[in-house]
């Protein structure tokens, strides 16, 4: 497969997959739904899951291996052959593991709930075999055929799961419910389970992992009663007939009748604010039988990914362009609900004020491609999701970081909740408090925590006080500027001329000599040896590194805000470009490198966030056709449609924006400010559906996988003499027409 590399080769010519060929026949007929593969990354270092769930929903119902570890932080890889279950929650891509809860197991054999032991697979005895060739994955919907002749079949409602079960003919029907399964960072403190009646239980999980606290209410009914039940706690005892347990690590076996060998159907419901909040999901989304819970999945899907068609193409290149968007978005999660009501980060239970509440947020990763590309297909949710982030500010006083089960990861660095805020604030969006979110923007850039103190102190951050130094101080430096721009709109002048002066920090460590950011220490002095080479790690790996996942030949692009000024900083034009084309030249060692670094071509990095900008910043310099051709060539060689056909982590959705930006020939460099630079499109033509019915078309004549380069251009008729769009143009219906060819125009947008 190929992906199994961390190198990769840009190959311009290959043709393989990604061919613009004629449509076939059967493209005519195939439902946008249907181009969608959710194994695509769940091998290599991507972290998918293939289960189900529904865009932006809250349950991610999906195969468990039962087992900890880097690559199954999504509770799934490709390369495992057990599985211990079927969890509710999971996260999609990311590097650190939490979630997977609510495990519910089909079995036959006699369980012996005594001996499981949270965490450790082996002692499970509901875990089995499976082969991939008798998995199914698609939009909305996961099936597996295990070795023991169960067949177990997954589909989701927003704030719902919904199991088939499938027994073999006159073997026994049992069902495990553990709420003790744990793996990676996330373990159970308290767990609950209540028989309600003969077909239904509810319970809770709270536990301590990634986020502090998270707390999983449920409430499950079976279609069938089940004729026996026990109850363990903590794996040493078994309960009598008692109708409620609680305590760390309670597990249930339910026991049927298969006199008939009908399948039994469960469904459950998940809530962070109490079993009642589970229940009334429950009877809001359990209406549906498990087909038709299938069909109406599936439409929510078919509405979602037909918020943009494409037309040309192979059936391949559809089919990564399709699970691209899919991946998308499916965070951030919806958290509150029917009513409103959700657990915050203080532990307390609120309402929203006005629609859904959201979590999962992984500023850090989508803050760059995610985000804005939801400000193009999905606006109705945009101001859900400033509201949401606003609110946790009005519950824990300060804005997420990483925002995840209602509270805060505070993973990675910067404050990238100030660009989602500010960039949809920017971009027209105000359907929420907007001088409650500007307190809240203002009180992340100003606070004395995490090291922005010695920031604002220096006008750097010092190595000899922290590691890391170079990278947090660009990020401080970019959500500054974001927040600069909302408070001139807003006429807070003292506030834009303090917060742009904040935002040049980052000239205070460039280096002439060396052309790179450069760590200096509290004395001004800088650190030696110096190796633009050598990467930075997490904290605990590279203590004395300093760059965030990244060396120097991958943060001296990091000013979003203020290309034009690095350019001149460099030297001009041609000096930065040279730069640039040396970046993807240099040999691809990563050396020191933390596992996050993947997707090498030269020392730029496409399984990581920090590189996803660059190919895009010739178009600054005046050299478009070299960004033409470097994305043209990152989205050949970083991306399939096997299951190690994301070059990196997913992040959430971040990697597979990056994608689908690009492969409608569009990216947006510095989010906040409204516009996309214009690269290569992969397809003959796209048609976003904007929210008020207007359509905005992309066309690509004459593309193919030798015709990568523009031709010329023009903007609802007219000539474009500019490398980029803005949001409005976008927002408000047009058509882009481009003409490709196999040659550069290098007289194209001067």
């Amino acid at each position: 497969m190929l992906l199994k590399n961390n190198i990769f080769l840009v190959l311009l010519t290959s043709g393989i997959l990604f061919s613009c060929g004629t449509e076939s026949p059967q493209s005519e007929n195939t439902k946008v739904e249907d181009y969608v593969d959710p194994m695509i990354g769940t091998d290599y270092h991507a972290h998918t899951y293939p289960g189900a769930t529904n865009p932006f929903g809250m349950v991610q119902l999906s195969p468990e291996n039962g087992r900890s570890g880097w690559d199954w932080t999504s509770g799934y890889h490709y390369s495992d052959s057990l599985i211990a279950g079927f969890s509710h929650t999971h996260l999609s891509g990311t590097g650190i593991g939490d979630l997977n809860d609510i495990l519910v197991s089909p079995v036959i054999n006699k369980v012996d709930l005594n001996k499981s032991r949270a965490g450790k697979r082996d002692t499970y005895d509901y875990v089995n075999k499976f082969s991939h060739d008798n998995e199914i994955a698609e939009a909305g919907y996961y099936s597996v055929i295990m070795d023991n002749g169960i067949k177990a079949e997954m589909t989701t409602s927003p704030r719902m799961g919904y199991h088939r079960y499938t027994f073999p003919k006159d073997e026994q029907q049992q069902i495990v419910v553990d709420l003790a399964h744990a793996i990676n960072w996330d373990w159970p403190k308290e767990t609950a389970i209540e028989i309600v009646d003969d077909r239904t239980i509810k319970g809770v999980r709270v536990s301590s992992g990634w986020v502090d606290h998270q707390s999983v209410y449920f409430y499950a009914q079976f279609s069938k009663p089940f004729v026996s039940y026990e109850l363990a706690l903590d794996s040493t005892s078994v309960s009598d007939q008692s109708t409620n347990l609680e305590g760390q690590m309670v597990r249930g076996l339910f026991a049927f009748d298969n006199s008939s060998n009908e399948p039994i159907v469960m469904k459950l419901a998940l809530s962070s604010s109490s079993t009642d909040g589970a229940k009334l999901n429950f009877e809001a989304e359990s209406g549906h039988s498990f087909d038709d819970q299938v069909a109406e999945n599936k439409l929510a899907w078919r509405e979602q990914l037909g918020k943009i068609k494409v037309k040309g193409g192979t059936e391949s290149l559809k089919k990564v362009f399709y699970t691209a968007l899919y991946h998308s978005t499916t965070a951030p999660a919806l958290y509150s609900d029917v009513d409103g009501k959700f657990e915050g980060g203080d532990q307390q239970v609120h309402k929203t004020h006005k629609g859904d509440q959201y979590s999962t947020f992984s500023l850090w990763d989508t803050f760059r491609a995610v985000h804005p590309l939801l400000t193009i297909i999905n606006p109705e949710k945009v101001n859900d999701m400033v509201r949401s982030l606003v609110h946790s500010y009005e519950t824990t006083g300060k804005l997420p970081v990483w925002g995840l089960a209602g509270g805060d990861t505070g993973c990675m660095w910067g404050y990238h909740a100030v660009s989602v805020i500010g960039e949809a604030y920017l971009k027209g969006f105000r359907d929420y408090d907007v001088e409650k979110a500007y307190e809240a923007m203002m009180a992340s850039v100003m606070q004395d925590i995490r090291f922005t103190d010695l920031y604002k102190q220096y006008g750097y951050i010092p190595f000899d006080l922290t590691n890391q130094s170079v990278s947090k101080t660009q990020e401080y430096c970019y959500g500054d500027w974001v927040l600069a721009q909302v408070a001139k709109d807003l006429g807070k002048m003292d506030d834009y001329e303090m917060l742009m002066k904040r935002s040049d920090y980052w000239k205070n460590l460039y280096d002439d000599t060396t052309g790179f950011m450069r760590a200096k220490d509290t004395k001004g002095n800088w650190r030696e040896p110096f190796d633009p080479i050598s990467y930075g790690g997490h904290d605990h790996e590279n203590p004395v590194k300093d760059y965030i996942e990244g060396n120097a030949w991958q943060y001296v692009w990091y000013e979003l805000h203020d290309i034009p000024t690095l350019i001149d900083t460099m030297g001009g034009a041609d000096v930065f470009v040279a730069k640039l084309d040396k970046l993807f030249e240099l040999p691809s060692d990563a050396g020191d490198a933390s596992s996050d670094i993947t997707g090498l071509i030269g020392q730029y990095v496409h399984g990581n966030e920090p590189s996803h900008h660059v190919a895009y910043l010739y178009n600054y310099a005046g050299y478009p056709w070299k960004t033409q051709e470097k994305a043209r060539g990152i989205m050949e060689t970083m991306y399939t449609d096997q299951p190690d056909g994301i070059a990196g982590n997913e992040d959430c959705g971040q990697m597979s924006a990056w994608y689908v930006m690009s492969a409608i020939g569009l990216y947006p460099v510095t989010p906040a400010l409204a516009q996309y630079q214009i690269g290569s499109p992969v397809f003959e033509e796209a048609v976003i559906s904007n929210a008020d019915g207007s359509e905005f078309v992309i066309e690509a004549k004459n593309n193919s996988d030798q015709n990568i380069y523009i031709q010329s251009a023009r903007l609802n008729g007219k000539n474009l003499d500019r490398s980029y769009l803005t949001h409005s143009e976008i927002a408000k219906g047009g058509k882009l027409e481009l003409v490709m060819g196999s040659k550069p125009n290098k007289s194209l947008f001067k």
